[in-house]
């Protein structure tokens, strides 16, 4: 178990009047006015410093645009593109280098060592890269990198979005880099087919939507792929819980409690659910189903499958409810759906039900009873025509504890709540919150003031716990007031 656990602008001074009747100081002779003709044209007034350098620095950016188009042409033209996936960098580089600084004494233009430094670089990136986006996906402190058309290009850092400075030429580029992005996974976009979901090679996460249904431009986002998974210890450490919260949570997981983890977009549902998992023990099977493999195990029993969508034929397609189907013939242990959204929730809630106690999933909710709410509802859609009644059975006899991840305001990560299923009563399904987080306020930089607590509610499955061997205090329970 783990161990213990605007300052107001002050008040403007009255300005002292002048007693009644007191003399006042005579005027200074007004000096004899110029004709219109006689007066001197008022110069503008000079630039800051910084528009001056700013629009310097544009105009840099600009020159080098254009350099870059045309050297990228005439790369295209000279490079044996067939060998390059055998080149080595420094090779390619080189042959890079020396194209480009020929065409440069060519075009007879003149750069500086800095200039031709990222000349070349941006060159490199647009060859074997995705151009502009590829120091963005370089940069370890960027999650997600979002562009609105080929101008607007922001990116997330520690749950802020920031507009940057990197830009596309035109949308033709932008549209080039989305193509090479895709046709490299087999797909196509194009205003028959304006949307694609793919992979890239790191494993990160790629859409894109394309004019005409994309008004202003290309849309793309990217969410990176973490290489260092977040253990429990490191989101204890960054607040997202506590202590306390992790050793409840390990003795849920590894009693093979089902666990459903909820929240919005960027909660931080993958990350909970990568940590949770280490709580697996080392010797059962894990089959793990996703649209886009994000999940990272450390188990050595591991079989990973991933969704296909179908080709550009309309044919080959293979869903998540296909992989849910086939792993259940696979004698899983557990089974770990990245994300449940469709028809595939009537088969992972059977599986939960007949005997692959264990498993977990994620889905979009914003909280624990919208979460039943939605499996209700995915159930609907998915055709299947049952009572509501025996639908809520359904869920309340295969979902254990559901887990809510929020993010905040201030871009902080948050489990807002663990949520216990406890039964029914009656047509409802009956639940109790073990943990929750509690606003307090808000520092003056917006930062949120907030607190853990527990409900003073014991938890339902104590005596499982400790049957297995987990006896947690009861001090775990205990609310701070």
């Amino acid at each position: 178990m783990f161990s213990r656990y605007k300052k107001s602008a002050p008040a403007a001074k009255d300005v002292p009047l002048a007693p009644v009747g007191a003399a006042t100081p005579a005027a200074a002779p007004a000096p004899a006015a110029k004709s219109m003709m006689q007066q001197r044209p008022v110069a503008p007034p000079r630039a800051p410093a910084e528009v001056v350098a700013a629009d310097k620095e544009r105009k840099r950016k600009e020159r080098l645009m254009e350099l870059k188009g045309e050297l990228h042409r005439r790369l295209l033209d000279n490079l044996n593109l067939a060998a390059l996936e055998h080149a080595t960098e420094a090779n390619l580089r080189s042959e890079i280098a020396a194209i480009a600084t020929e065409a440069l004494e060519e075009m007879s233009v003149a750069l500086n060592k800095e200039d031709r430094t990222i000349l070349f670089q941006e060159l490199y990136d647009e060859v074997m890269g995705l151009g502009p986006l590829e120091p963005l996906l370089k940069d370890e402190t960027v999650n997600d990198i979002l562009v609105n058309g080929p101008n607007r290009i922001f990116v997330e850092r520690n749950g802020k979005l920031t507009l940057t400075d990197i830009t596309f030429k035109d949308e033709r580029h932008l549209l080039r880099i989305i193509d090479k992005i895709v046709s490299a996974v087999g797909r196509r976009v194009d205003e028959s087919n304006p949307y694609v979901d793919a992979r890239l090679a790191d494993g990160s996460r790629f859409n894109a939507m394309v004019p005409p249904i994309a008004v202003d431009g290309s849309l793309v986002s990217i969410r990176k792929f973490k290489k260092d998974k977040l253990g429990i210890p490191d989101l204890v450490r960054f607040g997202a819980f506590t202590e306390e919260m992790a050793a409840y949570l390990q003795a849920a997981v590894a009693t093979r409690l089902n666990v459903i983890v909820s929240g919005g977009t960027g909660s931080g549902k993958t990350t909970t659910l990568n940590a949770l998992s280490s709580f697996i023990d080392n010797s059962e099977r894990i089959l793990t189903i996703e649209d886009t493999a994000e999940l990272q195990l450390q188990q050595v029993h591991v079989g990973r499958m991933e969704s296909r969508p179908a080709n550009v034929e309309g044919k080959g397609a293979v869903t998540q409810r296909d992989c849910l189907r086939n792993a259940l013939r696979m004698r899983p242990d557990r089974i770990i759906v990245g994300e449940t959204r469709g028809e595939e929730v009537i088969d992972m809630l059977q599986a939960m039900n007949t005997g692959h106690d264990g498993s977990m999933t994620t889905i979009h909710a914003n909280s624990a009873r919208d979460g039943i709410s939605r499996l209700e509802n995915m159930i609907a859609m998915a055709g299947i025509e049952m009572p509501i009644k025996a639908v809520r059975a359904q869920i309340a006899s295969a979902v254990n504890l559901i887990v809510q991840a929020s993010r905040l305001q201030d871009g902080s990560r948050r489990m807002v709540s663990i949520t216990e299923i406890t039964g029914m009563e009656g047509d409802v399904i009956s639940m109790q919150e073990i943990f929750r987080y509690e606003r307090l306020g808000m520092e003056p930089n917006g930062k949120i003031i907030g607190r853990f607590n527990a409900s003073g509610v014991r938890s339902h499955y104590s005596d499982r716990f400790r049957q297995w061997g987990y006896d947690l205090p009861a001090s775990i329970y205990e609310p701070v007031f």
